[in-house]
Parts: structure tokens; C-alpha cells; sequence
């Protein structure tokens, strides 16, 4: 079993790293900025759309409302920036709007924002990649027609990228996520010359399509309740801002400083471009619907369900570049493909949150191990299953799995400002230095302002989208909130329940005696090494036993005792039904009913074996024994092992693994030795 998944691992995510490694993967602003905001920023290929989407409901009319709605997302942006600003200065150990809100709310806050986030980040992979293979689909057709399996290849291969490790993962998304920021600006630059200097008319592939309005002629609180969807659905921009204040350990020192350069970089960036491809869809008359098949018009003839409307910024690209251009064939590969990495946001937070929570037992205690290549590999591929699951289930339609999107984000965003307030009210209090009050009379007022600004626009995400399917994320927080608290509950129980008292209780009294039993099938090699290893023990009393699931085995097994004068008593047990588990269960239980204060031994043979098929013709009674007796108090069940020839060729094979170097390792050079280390070598 060893040499089928250790080489293809190696393969895979590469050589293990030692822990005194941790320190060399930490990034720098360059590599951070795609690393953690991948996410907002690609996230502007899909938020204009659906802003676009929602106001077509009402007709092409309703679409001169969008440079508003802009704005509002714009305004919306710049306050969550420059409120998570003040948490990573005030919180840097990466905690982010979880430790914020644990520390300053209370538990039950921490655990309501650490269950929206980890639904907001399975949501953000799915998302993603659900867009991306949209994307490249408008380029190639066997991408729409297998959208799902694309979506699950894609997902499959994230997920190995980021288990090699944070830092190579890092440098795999620059490249391309810099190429599709760049070449958004060039897009939007260009745009802006052609229209404004060069007075060219700029038609995108829809411009001479209508839309067939499903509410026309919409006012008063109709209106405004669709001028708020279509505002939530532009919120998605800001999906994503709050994993950088979840990563600043992984920043380079100064953390704090680095992490909230990167968040304006990020902000200033995102803003940009949001507006600037709004802006040209305006100018290019680009047409969006919620269902095109009926409601997008051509010549005044539904397109029909054969049509594939493609994003906006596919739709722009067109316009400003022309379609099928290099410019536009460079766009559209960096937009799918920055899409699919934009999900590697959720891949450095879901981990890490994983992880805290982990060690304050939130979640199994597994996810807060690190990896061969120190990362959190447990959380990641936990991540990658959740998402695989959505993604199959919605068929990888990012319209229908953004409805449920954006909720969790705008639950951790509001708390984690009400807890920032509430930090500067408990530090004013006892801080003496004007200057510092004066700047966190700042940071307050500028978390107070953003806990009302998000607390509003969650409940208007709640009232425009629980309707259209954010009810499905509510329904995972409330999951995600219930699991946790069992967790909780159940470790705290455990520790309770196995805490050491100041005085000793019964599990420090001695046993009486100890009453040993081997078992025994046959007389061979691996039941006299149990026999002489459990002699050494110097038990109360030994005994073999052995069950009488074939007289003849029995008969043969007895005589073979006798002849080799065995000075171990040999005890048969009857079995009528030909079982082995029960009879020696029954046994052993009696045995603890006649002395409850002696303890029984139990030693049972097993065969080590080299290869991993012949773990399937081994041991496997030994293994349901062992399982059965774990729940029987008192008694302790010990494998006394006996190496077959096939373990020592696979020893050898091991020693030849441990000098084999994987792709890759010569390229990073050798591990270093601890002082420690070379100093004894030398000895």
C-alpha cells in the first residue's frame, strides 16, 4: 500500500518539508495580492453581469439605474477595506472576523461568523469555477456541453496545487491573475479611446438584441425592491475581502503593515475595474437576461434555448477589441483562467479558519495538522469535497449558485465590525495617550460606520435573495453552527470525563493479577513467538485459546500441542454457528465477570505483510477481535507481529524510497541540518 500512494504523492504535491521550514513559504505583497485577492478581484468578470441580469427583469429601461447601483457598490467597497484595515493592525494572528467576534461578542458570535464563513468559502470555490468553465465555454463549445465534469476536473486540480503548499501555489496564480488585471485595464484604457477621442461606435454581440420585460413598467416599492436584488447581486465584488484578515501570518514581516497594503491595493483595484466594465457595457448596449431562451429577443424572435449568452466582460471584450482578436482571445483565456484560481482565496481560508477552530474544538482535531508540504491538507481536500458536492448539484450554473452566495460574507462582515466597535470602546477605557485615543476614536468611527453600512445591506440580501436560494446557505450556517456546537460539547465531555483527579480513583489502583490468553489457530511460528512473549509478561495466569469452528483443524491442532508438550494450558472454545468473534468475546467477558478486579490480556498473532493485497488475506479476524475488544473494560489487547519475507522486501523498497529524490527536489536543494543535528553527526 506504501509504495502505491507515497511515490504518486510525492509526485504529486512533492517532497515533504521539515517544520523549520514554515518560515520560507511566508509571501511577500506580490504574491499575496493574487494568493488572498484572487477572489474580489476576478469577481468583477460575473458581478456587472448580474447586476445587468436582475435590472433586465424590468426591461431594457431599467438599465440606465446600473452606474448607480455602481456607486453604492463602490461606496460599499471602500468602507469594508478601510474597516478591515483597522482588524488587521488590531488582530494579526489571523483569526480574522472569527477571533474578532469570539473575543468581543462571545462564543456564540464567533461560532455564527465561523459558520458563515465556511459556507461563504465552499460557495466561493463553486462560484468560481462554475464561472470560469462559462467562460472558457464561449470559446470552446465541449466546455458547455460538459460543464459539470469540467467544473469537477477543475476543482480536482486546485486542490492538488495548493497541497504542494501555499508559497508554489502563490506563484502559479500571479502570473495569470496580473495578466487579467492588466489586460481588464487595457480593455477599459482602450475603451475609453476609442469611444471618447477616436468616436468610434463600439456595438457588443447583443447591442441589437431586446429584451422582452417579464414586470414592466415597474414603480414605487416594486422598483425598489429590484433596485436592491440587483444591488445584492452586485455585492458579490466584495466576496473574498475578509480572507486577508484571515491570512496575515502567511504575510511576510511586518505582517500587520504588508496585509493592509494589499487590502487598499486590492480595494483600488477592484473598484476600477467593477466601474469600468459597468461603464462599457453601458456604452457597448450590451444585453443580459435571467432567461435568455425567452425573454432575449432578436428581430423580435425569442433566441431560443440553443443560444449560450455569454458574460459581460466576454460581451465588451468583443466590442473593444473585436471578436476572436488576440487582445480578446488573451482576455478571455486570463478571465476563465483567473476565475478558476480565484477560488484559491477560499483555499487559503477555509484551512486556516479550519485549523483555529480546530484548536478550540470546534471541528475534529485533524484539521489543525499541517500537511507533508505544511499545509493544512485535511481542510483543503474537505473544502474540495463540499464544493464537488454543490457544484453537482447545481450542475455548474453559476446564476443559480450565486443566489446563494454573499449571505455568510455580510453575516461575518457586520459582526466583525460590531466587535471592532466594541474593541476600541474596551481599550478607550483605559488607554491614557491622546494621540492614541485620537487614532482609535478613528478606527471606531470607521468600523461603527461600516457595522451599519453592512448590517443594512445584509437584510437587504436576506429580503431580495432567501426567496431565490439564499435560504440554501442559511440552511448550511445553521448546519455548520449545530456540528460545531456538538463537537464542542462532545470534546468538552471526553476531557471531563478523563481528567486525572487529585485523588487516586479506581484507574490508579493495581489490578489483582493479570489473567493472559493467547489465541491460537494453529501451532506455528506466530503463535510460539506469542507464547514466549507473553511468558516474559509473568501473568497471574496464561492460557491459549482457540475456537472449534472445524473438529478436524481442532482435533489436529490439540494433538500437535500434545506432542510438542506445550507447558501453556490449551482452552478450545465450542461454536456451534462456526463463528470466532463471539465465542472468545463471551469468553473473555466472563472471565472479568467472576474476578471484575483482575485485568485480562489478550495476544493475538498477526502476520506483517509487504504488499497491500495481502492485507486483504490477512488478518482480518485479528482485526474485528481487536475492534470487539476495545469496548470491553479491562481488557488490553496486544499484536505480537510476525514478519513474513514480503515485509522485508518491502523495507528494502522503503530504503530505496527515502534516498529517491522527487521531480522537483534537486531544483529546491537539500534540506538544511539543525545545529543539533550536525553537531552529533560529526560525533
Amino acid at each position: 500500500m506504501s509504495k502505491l500512494t507515497d511515490v504518486p504523492k510525492r509526485i504529486l504535491i512533492g517532497r515533504a518539508l521539515r517544520s523549520d521550514k514554515l518560515g520560507e513559504t511566508l509571501l511577500p505583497k506580490r504574491i499575496a495580492l493574487p494568493v488572498f485577492a484572487s477572489d474580489p478581484l476576478s469577481s468583477v468578470a460575473y458581478a456587472p453581469g448580474e447586476v445587468l441580469l436582475v435590472l433586465s427583469v424590468a426591461g431594457v429601461s431599467a438599465y440606465h439605474f446600473s452606474p448607480w447601483i455602481a456607486v453604492a457598490v463602490v461606496v460599499l467597497m471602500f468602507t469594508v477595506v478601510a474597516s478591515y484595515r483597522q482588524n488587521v493592525h488590531a488582530y494579526p494572528s489571523g483569526g480574522g472576523d472569527y477571533e474578532v467576534a469570539n473575543t468581543n461578542l462571545g462564543p456564540k458570535a464567533g461560532l455564527t461568523v465561523a459558520s458563515a464563513l465556511l459556507v461563504d468559502y465552499v460557495l466561493t470555490v463553486a462560484v468560481s469555477i462554475s464561472s470560469g468553465v462559462e467562460n472558457l465555454g464561449s470559446a470552446i463549445p465541449f466546455v458547455t456541453e460538459h460543464k459539470t465534469l469540467c467544473a469537477i476536473v477543475m476543482i480536482a486540480l486546485l486542490t492538488v496545487m495548493n497541497l504542494r503548499g501555499v508559497k508554489e501555489s502563490g506563484k502559479l496564480f500571479a502570473i495569470p491573475t496580473y495578466i487579467f488585471v492588466a489586460g481588464v485595464f487595457i480593455m477599459i484604457i482602450w475603451g475609453v479611446v476609442r469611444g471618447a477621442i477616436m468616436g468610434d461606435t463600439m456595438k457588443a454581440p447583443t447591442a441589437d438584441f431586446t429584451i422582452h420585460a417579464e414586470q414592466g413598467g415597474l414603480a414605487g416599492f416594486a422598483l425598489v425592491f429590484l433596485l436592491l436584488r440587483a444591488f445584492s447581486s452586485g455585492c458579490a465584488a466584495l466576496t473574498g475581502v475578509e480572507a486577508i484578515s484571515n491570512g496575515v501570518p502567511a504575510f511576510r514581516k511586518p505582517k500587520s503593515k504588508n496585509a493592509a497594503t494589499t487590502l487598499a491595493l486590492m480595494g483600488g483595484l477592484a473598484v476600477t475595474m467593477f466601474c469600468g466594465i459597468i461603464g462599457l457595457a453601458m456604452a457597448t448596449d450590451v444585453k443580459m437576461a435571467e432567461t435568455p431562451a425567452k425573454d432575449l429577443l432578436h428581430n423580435g424572435v425569442p433566441v431560443g434555448s440553443g443560444y449560450t449568452q455569454n458574460p459581460v466582460i466576454s460581451q465588451v471584450a468583443a466590442a473593444v477589441f473585436g471578436d476572436g482578436t488576440f487582445f480578446f482571445v488573451v482576455l478571455a483565456a486570463a478571465t476563465a483562467l483567473v476565475l478558476f484560481l480565484a477560488a484559491n482565496t477560499a483555499y487559503n481560508g477555509f484551512p486556516l479558519l479550519g485549523s483555529i477552530l480546530a484548536q478550540d474544538r470546534y471541528l475534529p482535531r485533524q484539521l489543525h495538522t499541517r500537511g507533508d508540504r505544511l499545509a493544512f491538507s485535511n481542510g483543503i481536500v474537505l473544502l474540495a469535497g463540499a464544493a464537488i458536492v454543490l457544484v453537482y448539484l447545481y450542475g455548474a450554473d453559476s446564476t443559480r449558485l450565486i443566489q446563494l452566495y454573499i449571505v455568510g460574507v455580510f453575516v461575518s462582515f457586520t459582526l466583525s465590525q460590531v466587535g471592532m466597535v466594541r474593541h476600541w470602546n474596551r481599550h478607550l477605557r483605559t488607554e491614557k495617550d491622546q494621540a492614541k485615543r485620537r487614532r482609535m476614536h478613528r478606527s471606531r468611527a470607521i468600523n461603527a460606520f461600516g457595522a451599519t453600512l453592512t448590517g443594512l445591506v445584509l437584510v437587504v440580501v436576506l429580503l431580495t435573495k432567501f426567496s431565490h436560494g439564499a435560504w440554501v446557505a442559511v440552511l448550511g450556517m445553521v448546519i455548520f453552527y449545530v456540528t460545531m456546537t456538538a463537537i464542542r460539547r462532545h470534546y468538552d465531555r471526553v476531557a471531563e470525563e478523563i481528567a486525572a483527579e487529585d485523588a487516586p480513583g479506581d484507574e490508579a489502583v493495581r489490578p489483582s493479577r493479570v489473567h493472559s490468553v493467547v489465541l491460537v489457530s494453529k501451532v506455528h511460528k506466530p503463535t510460539l513467538r506469542a507464547l514466549s512473549y507473553a511468558k516474559l509478561m509473568r501473568s497471574g495466569t496464561l492460557e491459549a485459546v482457540s475456537v472449534d469452528v472445524d473438529p478436524a483443524e481442532t482435533k489436529a491442532l490439540k494433538t500437535e500441542w500434545e506432542r510438542r508438550n506445550i507447558d501453556v494450558p490449551l482452552k478450545v472454545l465450542a461454536s456451534p454457528y462456526r463463528e470466532i468473534t463471539r465465542p472468545i468475546i463471551d469468553y473473555v467477558k466472563s472471565l472479568r465477570r467472576e474476578s471484575p478486579r483482575d485485568a485480562v490480556s489478550v495476544y493475538i498473532p498477526e502476520y506483517v505483510v509487504g504488499h497491500w493485497y495481502e492485507h486483504l488475506l490477512h488478518n482480518q479476524s485479528a482485526l474485528r477481535l481487536k475492534g470487539r475488544l476495545l469496548f470491553t473494560p479491562g481488557v488490553m489487547v496486544t499484536s505480537v507481529p510476525w514478519q513474513l519475507d514480503s515485509s522485508e522486501a518491502a523495507k528494502r523498497r522503503a530504503r530505496k524510497r527515502a534516498e529517491w529524490n522527487a521531480p522537483g527536489a534537486v531544483r529546491r536543494g537539500p534540506v538544511a541540518q539543525p545545529k543539533k543535528e550536525k553537531a552529533a553527526t560529526r560525533k
